[in-house]
């Protein structure tokens, strides 16, 4: 039986896909990344059940524009039933998969069994995968964790554990290379990713502690893996997709963004951000993102400073405009 998810990644023509991020991958920033050479990208973590009670938030959580390139839909839960009905409803949609999230290690999202805390409860966890990929006309994915606990967390209980998701239909797994107790701490460990790769039929996707185009392409060699998932390495830095594609392809790396052009990509980001969400909430969640944009270059702490007391699209605008002619000095 052909592996549609094996055939989309396979033509994608890049490896380096933008992760799932709480409060980070909306569909603004699904597309800047896509500009700078994102082959793929999903959407925040969208509630099966909230799905099922028509809660607030998942209409716009699984909103996919033409523009932003492939979007999977990543969804999280822990009741076969409830992704069933997920798959089902979400079938028009233009996502080229629905991934299930099994790597989440928030508490709030743990308590309910769902997340990272499927890992413990690998029938249940293949159960929700049979279920959705039974009623999905799409391919669906799985992303998981090493492991739940830092001791019973190894390479091989991990490719186990992947191996019974692919036996229950899911068409990849993505691996980040952390246990649920790391959170995001310490080193990721990419010997359970290599693991995954060496028992799988279905891509594996990597994860973990990619922050630069060397790590992204030293991931792919190191572990085998079909493709890398960037996730913090990304935030203020959606010029990591051009550089790891570059690297990988024996091209010259492009030249690090100037600050003018780091001043300019916050600006087309508050604007998009503004005609998608209105500027009380763009303003807002710009602070954030601006944190990130700066970081590393001098001066940065006075200008996240000066932006988080801005309170309209012109004081913010003002305050970068003014550092346009600074060089590279923020």
């Amino acid at each position: 039986m052909e592996n549609r998810a094996a055939r989309i990644i396979a033509g994608l023509g890049s490896p380096f896909f933008l992760a799932p991020m709480a409060g980070f991958t909306d569909g603004v920033f699904r597309y800047i990344c896509r500009r700078h050479g994102a082959a793929l990208s999903y959407t925040e973590m969208l509630s099966a059940k909230g799905l099922y009670y028509n809660s607030p938030g998942g209409e716009e959580i699984s909103r996919i524009e033409e523009r932003e390139g492939p979007v999977a839909i990543q969804l999280f839960g822990s009741e076969p039933g409830m992704f069933r009905f997920a798959a089902d409803k979400l079938k028009d949609s233009p996502a080229v998969f629905f991934d299930i999230n099994m790597g989440c290690p928030v508490p709030k999202v743990v308590k309910n069994g769902e997340g990272s805390a499927l890992m413990k409860d690998p029938v249940l966890a293949a159960e929700c995968v049979r279920a959705a990929a039974e009623a999905s006309k799409k391919p669906v994915t799985v992303k998981i964790r090493k492991g739940f606990s830092e001791k019973d967390a190894s390479p091989g209980g991990c490719a186990a554990f992947a191996l019974a998701m692919q036996e229950a239909g899911a068409a990849a797994v993505a691996v980040h290379g952390r246990s649920r107790e790391q959170f995001y701490s310490g080193r990721a460990d990419w010997d359970c990713i290599k693991a995954v790769k060496q028992v799988l039929s279905v891509p594996v996707i990597g994860s973990g502690d990619v922050f630069s185009a060397e790590d992204a392409v030293r991931m792919l060699e190191y572990t085998g893996c079909d493709a890398v998932m960037i996730a913090r390495g990304a935030r203020g830095n959606p010029w990591i997709f051009e550089e790891a594609l570059a690297l990988r392809d024996g091209r010259p790396l492009p030249p690090r963004p100037t600050a003018q052009e780091v001043v300019e990509a916050v600006i087309l980001h508050l604007e998009l951000l503004m005609e998608a969400k209105g500027e009380y909430t763009a303003l807002r969640q710009m602070r954030q993102h601006s944190s990130f944009y700066t970081k590393g270059h001098k001066g940065a702490a006075e200008v996240r400073a000066r932006l988080n007391t801005a309170e309209t699209k012109e004081e913010f605008l003002k305050i970068l405009n003014e550092l346009k002619d600074k060089g590279d000095q923020l």
